[in-house]
């Protein structure tokens, strides 16, 4: 390798399914190698790298198969539709960057693992389920699916009535050792799809799946963490952090220091369901000894890499 800088890369759930977009593989598969772009730019200047990616639509539709097919086949739960999904998914993410590579010239090997996440089983959000997932069902539905499906069901303001699930806040990645190994070794991993399978460990130290999902920017700060990355990539749908964001005086970001992005955190700048677990993420892999978090657009990952744009996040 000519460098040893070592990047974690995660790609936002619209790299692979767009908004608006009916989602069928051959969507998928375009976006991906549209998405890759800045991937294969940053592998070509030799770093060490490690992808994972969301799967916000995929699981969704997931679900909506199980919900169809529950009287002909057994349902499956959520956490074993996730590592379905971070194999499914790790494949055409695998394909699409084997021949992007193959095209540049650049001999590297691309391996997909599917990986586990460690959470707390006795963490709030198991406790007090908040995420939503899967369809919308009318108020009248809600009584029998929670009494037949054991289900917790609230209301999504302004949409309707959806599933609730656990998304409990990730540990540590279970494969880690294998990750960092191969990742040394100049092999590309996609791994930790999703956020990862999320398991708890019970007091004998086996390990038991959690029927939820992990969030995927906390598990990518985990998974750089875990490797001992140096930078981390969170790609989104925004080219730069803002304060005041979609208002009149919004302010976009080129740096942000970690005392600073606690502070606008705390003043409500960056909201729970979007960009705050991104920033929150962000801090977490600096001060476990990140060098710099970049969150950025997918588009625009090559002029990021270069420095000409995104919001560059250090200590």
């Amino acid at each position: 390798m000519s460098t040893q800088k070592k990047a974690v890369i995660a790609l936002g759930g619209n790299a692979i399914t767009r908004e608006f977009e009916e989602g069928n593989i051959y969507q998928q598969f375009a976006n991906t190698r549209r998405s890759l772009v800045g991937v294969a730019d940053l592998i070509q200047k030799g770093y060490l790298v490690a992808i994972t990616h969301g799967n916000g639509p995929q699981v969704g539709n997931a679900l909506i198969r199980v919900e169809e097919s529950r009287q002909k086949v057994p349902p499956v739960p959520l956490g074993v539709l996730v590592a379905d999904l971070e194999g499914g998914m790790g494949y055409m993410i695998a394909q699409s960057l084997q021949n992007k590579l193959y095209l540049r010239k650049i001999k590297r090997e691309v391996a997909t693992i599917v990986a586990q996440v460690i959470v707390d089983k006795n963490d709030p959000s198991i406790l007090n389920p908040t995420k939503f997932v899967g369809t919308f069902y009318h108020e009248h539905e809600v009584k029998e699916l929670v009494k037949t499906r054991n289900w917790i069901i609230k209301y999504d303001e302004g949409r309707g009535w959806r599933r609730v699930v656990p998304s409990p806040i990730p540990l540590e990645i279970v494969e880690k050792n294998i990750i960092k190994k191969l990742v040394d070794d100049g092999i590309i991993v996609i791994t930790v799809g999703g956020g990862g399978a999320p398991v708890y460990i019970e007091e004998d130290g086996t390990f038991e799946g959690v029927d939820g999902v992990v969030d995927k920017d906390r598990s990518a700060a985990i998974l750089a963490r875990d490797i001992g990355a140096h930078e981390l990539y969170i790609l989104t749908a925004i080219e730069k952090v803002a304060l005041n964001y979609k208002k009149p005086d919004q302010v976009n970001l080129d740096e942000l220091t970690v005392s600073n992005a606690k502070k606008y955190l705390k003043e409500g700048q960056f909201p729970k369901g979007s960009m705050g677990p991104k920033i929150e993420s962000a801090i977490q892999f600096i001060e476990s000894g990140g060098e710099v978090c970049i969150i950025t657009s997918t588009e625009k990952m090559t002029e990021a890499i270069e420095g000409k744009t995104g919001t560059r996040i250090v200590k």
